[in-house]
């Protein structure tokens, strides 16, 4: 073993002794009081009640919130029960038969829930017997399931699927999904809010289901279920913190549960270990938030009991930065930055944001929820509810999360009318949600995607399969890269194939000032590297509103470069530049580069794998050259311009000039304003000039 093995294997050695143990079930029984258990207890007391009922009649939002309540309760007092159990789809996201298409059996299942929860909260603030009835009624046929597992996640589906990093190949056991998960701890819930109002045959009955639906299908068989060790997917927090919560609702009459609550504790702090030192989540924002508030339900839970002892809100990773990454993440107004297959709309809940802020104090979760998200009408809101301070917007606009490779360039979280850039340059070692999309950049004005990201495909029978590469939303094609010869990027895992950690980028560099910010990004080893031999994407934004990008691209003299670009806006192509017409403006993007270059545009082809869904076109464009030397400069502009004469007048002063020892300016003038970048050619490449 030579010096550098034997300075990281000490270095792990280290790591290992300073991290915390595992909480085992002896631990829980020392600090749990089982003798003083009495439901409801997971959320809030028989003593708390009070207390919530003031709050909602003296804050305006809790008040609204449980009027709407009332209004549903009370509907649903007259609403029979469906008893009836549609059949599910064999394949539910391909849409080959009728029920597969009519989603008849998905409604039941999440009606049956949810109609169950919201009563039996209903009762617990109103201590009427009505709506406890009636709740046990809608509980009762969602415990006549046969499983609380949707058939996409069962094995004649998931099987071909690619399993996520620290998984094993060899999976045959998928009989607890998400949809377990998210079922255990609600149920949980009901279980602990309906317990005094029920007789022994209907606690038995959702205490029978919770054991045989939920807990007898984990407890001693962590090690067949593929989540259970998932630790940077959702599925971890989701599913361990249902297994967790149904434990915990059942120590009064099985305190040996305990157990499940111990494993819950430590899977989801493996979890948290995975996030971001800055606090990012390679899956994305919208995963962030699934695993998130799932996990804290959980936490909550788990907080009580112990009498705050073992306490998930408290650690390192999530205290430091509790909301960092949707903040980061977000764009005025209204959206986010929709990497990976998260959805572009802002990130909630809003209870998992009062929640955060309640319990780390941090004043970005308190400016998050005040001002991105609205009323709250979720029934943790009114147990939850929002912070009552205010507090002015965060200060560090820029980011750059450093285990993940994303990136974020603006000049304040309020003003839309300020561009901002996006990217990221990790590895592409997520074969569940991650897409191939390193050295990806987008820009956003106006609360448009002038450069976006095309997003996710709908869910279809193959998305989730090897077949998943092809799809232009995960692949490389549908993402704003450079390509050789049509050289497309590699994933790092395939389908029971071995992994390959080392695929994908890395930023070089990331700085931010108040005038102007800059990244360099090396993506070269996301692809075979047969056409492509090399790539560096500067990326700089002048603020408030000028972007530059500059590639370096090594390859063989001749070879066809393009570097591709889509768009959420109509694509209009000049002669010198391109056109981006937005509802609240345009923007020119300007090419620079020594030589003939051309704008291509053109189109993916895109059909889900379902029959009911439409045939669809996703327009790109892309600066299309033939490389004359081994390296390639290309220089990108994009601003808002007034008009087309402009953008022309733009397109025709500005210049890329490169001197004898390498270093290469690029200048415009725009308004009577001139702006000259410097790249000075260092070893390795170009890097702006500070």
């Amino acid at each position: 073993m030579n010096r550098i093995h034997l300075v990281i294997a000490f270095i792990a050695l280290v790591a290992a002794g300073l991290a915390p143990a595992d909480v085992t079930q002896k631990d829980l029984d020392a600090c749990i009081d089982r003798k003083a258990l009495r439901h409801p207890y997971l959320f809030f007391s028989e003593s708390d009640k009070p207390a919530i009922r003031k709050r909602i009649e003296t804050d305006r939002e809790c008040r609204d919130g449980m009027r709407q309540l009332l209004a549903k309760t009370n509907r649903l007092l007259a609403q029979p029960v469906d008893r009836e159990i549609p059949v599910q789809g064999k394949n539910t996201r391909a849409g080959w038969s009728e029920h597969d298409r009519d989603n008849r059996y998905e409604r039941y299942y999440a009606s049956n829930l949810d109609n169950a929860f919201t009563l039996a909260f209903v009762y617990q603030m109103t201590d009427d017997g009505k709506y406890a009835e009636k709740a046990f009624e809608f509980a009762d046929a969602f415990c006549d399931l046969p499983t609380w597992t949707m058939r996409p996640h069962e094995f004649p589906v998931i099987y071909s699927r690619i399993m996520p990093w620290n998984v094993p190949d060899d999976q045959v056991c998928f009989s607890f999904d998400h949809f377990n998960g998210d079922a255990g701890r609600t149920m949980a819930l009901v279980y602990d809010w309906l317990y005094p109002a029920l007789d022994r045959r209907q606690r038995d009955r959702i205490r029978g289901s919770l054991i045989e639906k939920v807990i007898t299908r984990v407890r001693g068989n962590y090690e067949y279920h593929w989540w259970a060790v998932a630790y940077r997917c959702n599925w971890c927090g989701v599913c361990n913190s249902g297994v967790g919560m149904s434990g915990l609702a059942l120590l009064t009459e099985h305190p040996e549960l305990t157990d499940v609550a111990a494993e819950s504790c430590n899977r989801i702090t493996r979890m948290l270990d995975q996030l971001d030192t800055d606090g990012g989540w390679q899956e994305g924002c919208g995963y962030w938030s699934y695993a998130l508030r799932t996990s804290v339900q959980y936490a909550e839970a788990l907080k009580r009991l112990t009498r705050q002892k073992y306490n998930l809100f408290l650690h390192p990773k999530l205290r430091a930065n509790p909301v960092t990454f949707p903040l980061t993440m977000s764009v005025s107004p209204g959206r986010c930055v929709n990497f990976e297959d998260s959805g572009s709309k802002v990130v909630g809940p809003t209870f998992l944001f009062n929640k955060l802020a309640a319990e780390t104090g941090d004043p970005r979760a308190v400016w998050y929820r005040h001002n991105l998200l609205g009323e709250g009408e979720d029934i943790l809101d009114l147990l939850w509810p929002r912070p009552a301070a205010s507090v002015p917007p965060p200060l560090r606009a820029s980011l750059h999360f450093r285990d993940i490779g994303f990136w974020v360039m603006r000049s304040d979280f309020t003003d839309s009318s300020k561009v901002l850039v996006a990217g990221k340059a990790g590895k592409n070692d997520d074969p569940h949600h991650g897409h191939l999309d390193v050295g990806h950049v987008s820009v956003f004005w106006q609360g448009r995607g002038y450069l976006c990201d095309i997003g996710r495909s709908p869910y279809d029978e193959k998305y989730f399969d090897n077949a998943r590469w092809d799809y232009p939303h995960a692949s490389s094609e549908g993402h704003n890269v450079v390509f050789v010869n049509g050289e497309k990027q590699l994933p790092g895992k395939l389908y029971k194939q071995p992994w390959n950690g080392s695929i994908g980028g890395k930023v070089l560099e990331f700085r931010s000032d108040a005038d102007q910010d800059y990244v360099l990004m090396d993506p070269a080893n996301a692809y075979p590297k047969v056409q492509l031999k090399g790539w560096r994407r500067h990326v700089v934004l002048s603020k408030p509103e000028v972007t530059v990008i500059l590639d370096e691209i090594r390859c063989r003299a001749g070879d066809e470069i393009e570097a591709r670009f889509h768009s959420e806006c109509d694509i209009r192509p000049l002669e010198k530049a391109v056109l981006l017409e937005g509802k609240q403006g345009l923007m020119a993007l300007v090419p620079l580069v020594q030589g003939p270059f051309s704008i291509r545009q053109d189109r993916h082809a895109f059909l889900p794998v379902n029959a009911t869904a439409a045939f669809s076109w996703i327009p790109y464009f892309g600066v299309v050259l033939t490389a004359k030397t081994e390296t390639t400069v290309v220089g990108l502009i994009l601003l808002p311009v007034r008009n087309e004469a402009e953008a022309k007048e733009i397109a025709d002063a500005a210049m890329l000039s490169k001197d004898r020892s390498g270093n290469v300016v690029l200048s415009f003038t725009r308004r009577d304003r001139s702006f000259q970048f410097h790249f000075r050619s260092k070893e390795g490449g170009l890097v702006l000039e500070k």
